[in-house]
């Protein structure tokens, strides 16, 4: 999207399923788990902005030997710095040594069979080192170890922190992070403790009870406890210090995770390309983990998905597959053509289909994928209309008229390129602003002066400023007699809280569309009444509140609110006309109907607590309060 947000974290754990020395004999390297995590994180480096970490896990260690490692990033340059100080360990040792697997393992952090990835997308706060995944809840007892690692936002972090306190914890930070960690960390804390109560009469020694705590915990019943009051969208991934691993989703399937599993090795990403290309398998090897499941990885390498949360309806993130996700996924791929192809009918109306006098492009690089859809149901209509002028001549066939008829084609360029974004030393905000409005540059010499008609695809409008700032202002210097903006996605009228950084309404192009509708109407009195009926249900159970926004857009019609974001988004020093077409939230679900949350377009929120946050956004832009609304 045209609009930089931050979105989605992105996982990979990994399982190796044999000793370190079949990795070694296969494939040449002890290393094999490490490559292959690097590579998945890799391919899922659209998921992290912010930084970046690893964990693994040595099995069947010796105690008094080190068998956790932990290294965290948020250097610029963070996946290649977080493996470059991974690297540094291995790099002064002989090539001998790096044969010898047992050496390997006795001597070196990282060489664990159980490893687990994070890539960060801060949505709030800062981003400091303490905030990078995967966190580390530390203890004696090996089987009480945790580390955990996630992309996931809580709408109750607070009714979730004051649990922890009636449990008589004593938490050192208030996040939705260290409360997952803190409320897992408790329930697994409670699981050991039960078994050490069961066997502790039948005359085991305590080491003989950790090896009967490994066998006997049960990982699905100690996330069934932890998770009964998780509301949001999550996928969640830990590692137990003595080998147990497991990969948890949300209820209504929010947040993205798929897995792979043979005899060598158990994997999960939070895309499924990532493991298609690490680990050169089929399509249809790779599984997606269900929601309100877990998948479990047993220290002695049995794998199992099993449910620990009643399911929710099918609540799958649609900006995953507008956007967020890579393109590279057979299906996201097509569903986005299908977006540009299904925007079609509302262009060419828009146009008068007017070939000739209109050039079609897209900006930026990732809305491309969306303009093939578009321009192959150009194309289709084309043909269309150039059979009926034919069958229109009749048997009466004008030679030169035909090759005119052939020669039609929709005119297709590559208009707008984004160039390097500049550093801003100058201070003063005038020549700040210059500085921005030339991140995108275009291709002079296409667009016919003051004749031609732009056509520009943008697969999301969040809040407009990009376009006003720059990309308007760059291509009305083509002087396009017209520039239409069409945008692959809906509009989004309400804050995301379940992983995306969209959480303030005033940042909305659409919601400052219907401000201003409603105020050019003298309906803002009906701002202040929603306002009100917030107020009124600011204490309720989250069960029971309902969104008091939606019925504001309920005033004016979809069209409406297209044409006043044109007007909000067109810069005073162009004269060129604007017009903007947007996706239809039928057209959505239509392309993607799998992944039908769309609540950020819609106000239908999948758990209770979506509700509670869109009111708390709206109260907080009616009393003017720049914060989070959750």
């Amino acid at each position: 999207m045209s609009d930089f947000i931050k979105h989605e974290c992105g996982i990979a754990l990994v399982r190796l399923l044999k000793p370190l020395q079949y990795y070694q004999e296969k494939y040449g390297t002890a290393l094999y788990g490490l490559e292959k995590i690097q590579l998945l994180m890799q391919k899922q480096r659209n998921r992290g902005q912010d930084g970046a970490g690893l964990a693994t896990i040595k099995l069947n260690s010796m105690a008094g030997t080190r068998y956790i490692s932990r290294k965290r990033s948020n250097a610029p340059n963070y996946l290649d710095d977080l493996f470059a100080q991974i690297q540094n360990h291995f790099k002064d040792v002989p090539l001998d040594r790096m044969d010898d697997v047992e050496w390997l393992k006795a001597n070196k952090p990282y060489t664990g069979e159980l490893l687990l990835g994070h890539l960060r997308y801060g949505t709030h706060g800062d981003n400091t080192i303490e905030t990078c995944h995967p966190f580390l809840r530390q203890n004696n007892w090996i089987s009480r170890n945790l580390i955990l690692a996630g992309n996931f936002n809580l709408t109750n972090v607070d009714e979730l922190f004051e649990e922890l306190i009636d449990l008589g914890q004593y938490p050192k930070e208030k996040s939705d992070t260290v409360t997952v960690l803190e409320k897992l960390g408790h329930f697994l804390d409670d699981e050991v403790q039960r078994l050490h109560t069961w066997f502790k009469p039948d005359g085991y020694s305590n080491k003989e009870i950790n090896q009967l705590i490994f066998d006997g915990l049960d990982v699905h019943r100690m996330l069934k406890r932890a998770s009964r009051r998780f509301d949001g969208g999550y996928v969640m991934a830990g590692l137990i210090g003595h080998g147990d691993a497991f990969v948890m989703r949300d209820p209504s399937g929010i947040r993205p995770a798929f897995y792979y599993y043979d005899d060598e090795v158990a994997v999960v990403a939070s895309e499924r390309p990532a493991i298609q290309t690490a680990f050169d398998v089929h399509i249809n090897k790779v599984q997606e983990l269900k929601r309100g499941h877990a998948l479990v990885i047993k220290h002695h390498g049995i794998v199992s998905e099993e449910p620990f949360i009643e399911q929710l309806e099918r609540k799958a993130c649609s900006f995953e597959r507008i956007y967020f996700s890579r393109g590279t996924d057979r299906d996201i791929y097509l569903e986005r053509k299908q977006l540009g192809n299904q925007l079609v009918d509302d262009v060419l109306e828009a146009v008068n289909y007017d070939f000739e006098n209109t050039v079609f492009s897209f900006v930026p690089n990732t809305a491309e994928s969306a303009f093939f859809g578009l321009v192959e149901g150009l194309n289709l209509r084309l043909n269309q209309i150039k059979k009926d002028k034919i069958l229109a001549m009749g048997d009466n066939i004008d030679p030169k008229k035909l090759e005119k008829i052939l020669k039609m084609k929709a005119r297709v360029e590559k208009l707008v390129v984004k160039d390097l974004k500049q550093r801003t030393f100058i201070a003063d905000t005038t020549s700040r602003g210059k500085l921005v409005s030339y991140v995108y540059d275009v291709t002079y010499g296409i667009v016919k002066n003051n004749v031609d008609t732009l056509v520009l695809l943008d697969d999301s409008i969040v809040r407009g400023t990009t376009l006003r700032d720059s990309i308007l202002q760059i291509v009305s210097r083509l002087k396009p007699q017209k520039i239409i903006i069409v945008s692959s996605a809906p509009q989004i009228r309400f804050p995301d809280c379940y992983g995306i950084d969209m959480s303030k309404m005033k940042e909305f192009v659409a919601f400052r569309a219907l401000v201003a509708l409603l105020e050019e109407n003298n309906k803002e009195y009906l701002l202040e009444e929603a306002y009100e009926r917030c107020l009124a249900q600011k204490d309720k159970p989250k069960e029971e509140i309902t969104n008091e926004v939606s019925a504001l857009y309920e005033q004016f019609s979809y069209e409406e609110v297209s044409n006043k974001i044109a007007e909000i988004i067109t810069n005073k020093n162009i004269s060129t006309e604007v017009e903007v077409i947007y996706q239809t939230i039928e057209g959505l679900n239509k392309a993607c109907p799998n992944n039908n949350g769309d609540w950020y377009f819609s106000g239908n929120y999948p758990t209770p607590g979506g509700n509670r946050v869109v009111n708390r956004a709206f109260m907080n832009y009616m009393e003017k309060k720049d914060v989070r609304a959750y």
